[in-house]
Order: structure tokens, then C-alpha cells, then sequence
């Protein structure tokens, strides 16, 4: 990789880090450090893990139940993007979301095993930090947009 080449992705991932919604994000995770050991980490370095490459994707099978951590990186992701909806339209919003296991009786979903949430969420992650901040943002426009164009109803 040329010289250019790594110059542009580090500003590009400068550029991203300085979004409002990755800024949220990082606020929100350095809030859960109660013991202090991110303290010393750069912005990029605690996103490290909300990072999944295209070849470490493909090395996670296609179906496999999430661990504890990435079920938490998705929870920080989605409070986060919920945060980023209160700061901009100052309207309280909080993130639903349910994680179980299928069951076999379950007659929208006859498949047994998995997760009902998809089938693949045990692959939670970004290509890139442009990508992060592109979908989140992208996420918190969409939320906003109704209540800025109906503020009366979004207020009631």
C-alpha cells in the first residue's frame, strides 16, 4: 500500500472519529469504564472491536450464536444512536430491543436453533470507521427527520 494510499484512509478514519454520532458513541463507552482501563485509549483503539473486515467476516460461520460481547457492542451501538436522537431533537428515546433463542414451537419462525433478531448477528461489525459513522449517522437522520417535520406531533 502506497504512502498516499495509508495517508487517505488515516484521514479518512480522523474524519470519521470526529462525527457527532462516533463521538456519542465514544462518550457512551468510556461511561461503562468504571475500572479506568480505557483511560489511556485513543478513540480508535476502544472502536477497535466494532471493526469486522471483509476476511474476518468471512472467517466467522455464516450461523453461530453471538457471545456476550458483541451482544454488547450491538447494545452500545443501538443506546448509542438513541443518545445521538436525544441530543439532536431533544425528544427521550430509548432502544427495544430483545436477544433470545429460538425455540422450536415458535410458529413464525419453524427454523429451531439461531436468533430471532438474524441469523448472523454473531458477525456484528463495520468494514470501516467511515462505514460506523455512516450508518449510525444515517440511523439518527432517519429517527430525527419525522420529528422535524412534525414537531407538534413528536412533542404531544
Amino acid at each position: 500500500m502506497s504512502v498516499a494510499a495509508v495517508s487517505a484512509a488515516v484521514n479518512e478514519d480522523e474524519a470519521a472519529l470526529a462525527t457527532p454520532f462516533v463521538k456519542c458513541l465514544v462518550r457512551l463507552m468510556r461511561a461503562q469504564d468504571s475500572y479506568g482501563s480505557w483511560q489511556g485509549k485513543a478513540d480508535a483503539e476502544l472502536l477497535a472491536d466494532f471493526i469486522t473486515t471483509k476476511d474476518q467476516r468471512h472467517a466467522i460461520p455464516i450461523i453461530g450464536d453471538p457471545d456476550p460481547d458483541v451482544l454488547w457492542r450491538l447494545d452500545m451501538f443501538y443506546t448509542a444512536v438513541g443518545l445521538a436522537i436525544e441530543e439532536r431533537s431533544g425528544l427521550m428515546t430509548s432502544p427495544m430491543m430483545e436477544m433470545k433463542p429460538m425455540r422450536a414451537s415458535n410458529a413464525c419462525f419453524p427454523r429451531s436453533g439461531g436468533w430471532s433478531f438474524c441469523r448472523d448477528v454473531h458477525r456484528f461489525g463495520f468494514e470501516t470507521f467511515r462505514k460506523l459513522a455512516e450508518t449510525g449517522t444515517k440511523l439518527v437522520e432517519d429517527a430525527t427527520a419525522p420529528a422535524e417535520a412534525y414537531p407538534d406531533v413528536a412533542r404531544a
